[in-house]
């Protein structure tokens, strides 16, 4: 993140920079003078600027005198960084005590605020206590975050290390949830409050003047609602898209601003094409055509799935599939046509043969996700000895 953090200095050097880092999110680490310090020099070496200290590692331990000082370089700072850490112990220390003032500030009168990776989490009006899931063990639930993003539009709960794959043997996406998880996370928050995604090795740049928002980097920035999700990669468009209508199927009809075509395989680009005809069968409520687009997406997932072995590529791909399929299941749920089981046979037919080969594979987790794919589109599935059998959720 390099080029991006040169980018961002640049916009807030005339006349001067004044860049501080903040270290509370680490200031529980025994190495936490070490780890500023690296930060420091990585700032000089590399950026090419100065980028000054304003500790304040617990706010229990630090003295009047010490909290005046912090708020008063936080306050006089027109670059703001803050990085690795807990988000829960960041929080713990910053709320109450002016902080989010400071940096809303910072947002609204054309400072800088460049928060990654724990940072980042605090920004949404609800924050995830990673650790607390992921090392202790406690039950999934969120946290009142600073809201930092709510003050322009985009009420939201962040989630860096989007597309983490550390795990290996277990499901690490969305910053060590995984997509279990994820969902019940998901089933708490306001309808109002979507995710926000940032992959691994991305920015999302947020240029509130401008009203535009920019993706560099690797990966991508995503937007999540109702378990669907847009994906923005190596492009610049409106702030507006962030925000969309609230109304799931509204969200889901429009299509998000796309790049001229640089860097999107034609693999992708095909699986693109099919959805957008599904988004436009999803207007319409026209379930065969949703089913159509779905299936037409699903051939080409499997005439391409030579090339896609150790790329993104395919999971991209799934995602563009998940979110048509998690709205047709809302169209059954609210009534749809009365023959829908009709419609629905040829993809549940390809979704539990998908399932069986995962299962007959030992791929227990795949055939747990196709299984919860069906079970959103309205769809029992039930393991006889004789077989596999579905039903519509609520048919007599």
């Amino acid at each position: 993140m390099t080029a991006v953090h040169q980018e961002l200095v640049a916009r807030v050097s005339d006349p001067r920079l004044d860049a501080v880092l903040l270290d509370t999110p680490f200031g529980f680490q025994e190495n936490a003078d070490e780890i500023a310090s690296r930060t420091i020099a990585y700032f000089r070496q590399h950026v090419g600027c100065e980028i000054n200290l304003a500790s304040f590692k617990h706010s229990g331990r630090a003295t009047a005198l010490e909290l005046r000082w912090f708020l008063a370089r936080l306050a006089a700072a027109n670059y703001v960084f803050a990085g690795p850490g807990s988000p829960t112990y960041a929080l713990r220390h910053w709320q109450g005590r002016a902080v989010r003032g400071a940096l809303a500030e910072k947002i609204t009168g054309g400072g800088c605020v460049s928060f990654s990776s724990a940072a980042a989490i605090t920004l949404g009006s609800v924050a995830l206590p990673v650790y607390e899931i992921y090392k202790v063990g406690d039950d999934p639930a969120w946290i009142p975050g600073l809201d930092l993003l709510g003050e322009i539009g985009v009420p939201c709960a962040v989630i860096p290390h989007y597309n983490n794959r550390e795990g290996g043997t277990h499901d690490t996406r969305y910053c060590y949830m995984g997509e279990s998880r994820l969902r019940v996370l998901e089933s708490m928050l306001p309808d109002d409050v979507v995710i926000l995604g940032v992959d691994e090795y991305t920015a999302c740049i947020i240029d509130v003047a401008g009203q535009s928002v920019a993706v560099r980097g690797r990966g991508g920035v995503t937007i999540r609602r109702g378990g669907a999700e847009r994906v923005w990669q190596r492009t610049s468009f409106p702030l507006s898209e962030l925000k969309g209508p609230r109304d799931a199927a509204a969200w889901m009809a429009t299509r998000p601003f796309e790049p001229d075509g640089a860097g999107i395989s034609p693999m992708l680009e095909e699986v693109r094409v099919r959805g957008a005809r599904g988004a436009d069968a999803l207007g319409r409520r026209d379930i065969g055509g949703i089913v159509a687009a779905i299936l037409d997406m699903e051939s080409v997932l499997h005439d391409w799935a030579a090339d896609l072995a150790g790329t993104d590529e395919r999971d991209l791909a799934r995602a563009e599939m998940r979110q048509l399929i998690v709205h047709l299941g809302g169209l059954v749920r609210a009534g749809g046509r009365d023959d829908v089981r009709e419609y629905l046979a040829p993809l549940v037919d390809v979704l539990l043969s998908l399932r069986g080969n995962a299962r007959r594979e030992q791929r227990f987790s795949d055939a747990d996700r196709l299984r919860a794919i069906l079970a959103q589109c309205g769809v029992e599935v039930q393991d006889t000895p004789t077989g596999t059998a579905w039903s519509l959720a609520g048919a007599d």
